[in-house]
């Protein structure tokens, strides 16, 4: 988790903060796959992220299954996620699992939010704070207001 997942977990973060939210909310970020563990996010990911000055810190970590415990709400970046997300989640589970695109109703632009690791330049990570900020806007909305089923 070092391109999507944590910008969406920063960015996530500041608009709890910006809110006055804090001690309500709690916001992190891991990885399905073992990759990149303990590394920072990707620089493109923080340039991005320090131009919009949101500070981000934290290493990739491997999603943890006492996680669907901990959290209400675990948000993945795509279908391949969903599947592996569904898979993982203990049936005692209460935690939803939810798509992060699917708050960018509205969002005039491709409602999937591509993995940018791969492209040249920072482009597609500004892109993707764009997203999430639109699609973590949306879903803060709607769980403070019990709106998600």
């Amino acid at each position: 988790n070092i391109s999507r997942s944590a910008m969406a977990e920063a960015v996530l973060g500041d608009i709890i903060r910006k809110s006055g939210l804090q001690s309500e909310w709690q916001v992190d970020s891991a990885a399905i796959e073992g990759w990149h563990l303990g590394e920072k996010p990707d620089p493109r990911a923080l340039n991005v992220l320090g131009h919009h000055k949101i500070k981000y810190n934290a290493c990739a970590r491997r999603l943890d299954i006492d996680d669907f415990e901990k959290f209400d709400y675990i948000l993945g970046m795509d279908q391949s996620n969903m599947a592996s997300l569904k898979l993982l989640k203990p049936h005692h589970s209460n935690s939803k699992l939810l798509l992060l695109s699917d708050f960018l109703f509205g969002f005039q632009t491709n409602r999937v939010i591509e993995d940018p690791y791969y492209d040249i330049g920072e482009a597609s990570f500004e892109k993707i704070y764009e997203q999430c900020n639109y699609a973590c806007s949306n879903f803060l909305k709607q769980a403070r207001h019990n709106e998600i089923i």
